[in-house]
């Protein structure tokens, strides 16, 4: 009998996050749910894998926090064992403005969470899934944005080049483990229904932009999920160092 895989999840609780914890389970991964804040709603996504037979559990870390991050890593070790692929979905953005009006305090926010939680989680993956550290090799997904092609002038300049880093990070990190057993990939969503576009302050953002996308019309989670799993996935196996958008056409 196969030995079931592993997987960790940042931000896991909502949105594009969760949508990958649910996929990852109907495939046959062990999720390890991680989160920020939101209990209940970790609680929901770890009942609802359950509930269709699958194994999950939820751990609370802020990713920004390097010994938080080095707990989360070590339960899940003590819960799954070894780990086999990491997804680094946990991000934020704040209210949309322009440069001019961001102080320090909101852009070290923006990177400790969106760049310096996913270096975090990638060192630990790769601590635990290099050949070079006895592992047995894995895969890892970034999750950036189309707003680092695009920039999110006038909205959230911070967040895009927050994402812009995340792409360096794949690029970068996907070489340097590439023979070592890691593959490291990325995905750009555009424009997806999730409840990130109400924390930046504009609830309607894909009624009011979905016309400038070739397809007409916003993305869901799922379709976003599906090409992360995809990407884990043995049919994506000579890949790496490679960011996918899935936005659209926009």
């Amino acid at each position: 009998m196969a030995v079931a895989k592993t997987i960790l999840i940042t931000g896991g609780s909502r949105g594009i996050g969760a949508a990958c914890a649910l996929l990852a389970a109907a495939r046959g991964y062990q999720v390890c749910v991680n989160y920020h804040s939101d209990t209940v709603a970790a609680a929901g996504v770890v009942r609802a894998i359950e509930a269709a037979g699958g194994a999950a559990f939820a751990v609370q870390a802020d990713v920004a926090d390097e010994g938080a991050v080095e707990r989360m890593f070590a339960l899940a070790d003590e819960r799954f064992g070894p780990l086999d692929a990491l997804v680094n979905n946990a991000g934020i953005l704040a209210r949309q403005t322009r440069v001019e009006q961001m102080d320090a305090a909101r852009i070290n926010r923006i990177l400790a969470t969106n760049v310096t939680g996913s270096f975090l989680c990638a060192r630990e993956a790769v601590r635990r899934m290099s050949t070079r550290h006895g592992g047995r090799g894995g895969a890892i997904v970034n999750l950036s944005s189309r707003a680092a092609v695009l920039g999110a002038a006038n909205e959230y300049v911070d967040y895009a080049a927050s994402k812009a880093a995340l792409d360096a990070l794949t690029i970068g990190l996907a070489r340097e483990v590439g023979n070592e057993g890691i593959r490291v990939n990325g995905v750009r969503p555009g424009l997806i229904a999730t409840s990130m576009h109400a924390s930046g302050g504009e609830p309607g953002r894909i009624e009011r932009l979905q016309s400038t996308v070739p397809m007409g019309r916003g993305g869901s989670p799922d379709e976003v999920a599906k090409a992360v799993l995809w990407l884990l996935s043995d049919e994506a196996s000579y890949m790496t160092g490679t960011i996918i958008d899935v936005s659209g056409g926009r």
